[in-house]
């Protein structure tokens, strides 16, 4: 191959970069607002995406989502991108996080005092005799098959203790 004449792009490999620039597109239209914020865009392509937003009728919000992917073509995508998979990455671990506070309520609700021992090691920032009191009276409340008011209680005191952490 010749140094002096760079590979040139296939027809269809252009598409296919051109669409996948407006599918980054239709996803920066569909983040909630506190998202889109932090996104790293450029002013142009900013107006354009909330303007799509506000667009209700088929073929305007398609005709706009390919003007956002144009306007697309003419940037670094990869900033936007780290950005998405940051977020992503966020709401996994909240997911993950939130998993793990109830594993622990139901656990400590189903085992009791037995499973206490086992809580204080993985929240340190747990003090014995709160969570011993929430513990009784979320099983308390199970067993008389009240309203789960305790057990919120019990899971807000240990997302607290993990977040002191």
């Amino acid at each position: 191959m010749d140094e002096d004449y760079p590979e040139e792009k296939s027809k269809s490999q252009l598409k296919r970069e051109a669409h996948a620039l407006q599918a980054l597109g239709e996803t920066l239209v569909g983040l909630p607002q506190g998202q889109l914020d932090e996104m790293p865009l450029d002013p142009a392509l900013r107006e354009a995406v909330l303007e799509c937003r506000a667009m209700h009728q088929r073929g305007a919000r398609k005709r706009q989502l390919q003007y956002i992917g144009k306007l697309m073509r003419g940037i670094d995508p990869e900033p936007i991108q780290r950005a998405l998979q940051a977020l992503r990455l966020r709401g996994q671990r909240d997911t993950q996080r939130l998993h793990l506070l109830e594993h622990w309520r139901e656990r400590l609700i189903a085992e009791g005092d037995a499973a206490l021992g086992e809580a204080l090691q993985a929240f340190p920032g747990a003090e014995r005799q709160p969570l011993r009191q929430l513990v009784r009276n979320a099983r308390r409340e199970r067993q008389q098959g009240a309203a789960p008011a305790a057990a919120r209680k019990l899971f807000r005191y240990l997302k607290e203790c993990l977040s002191d952490e």
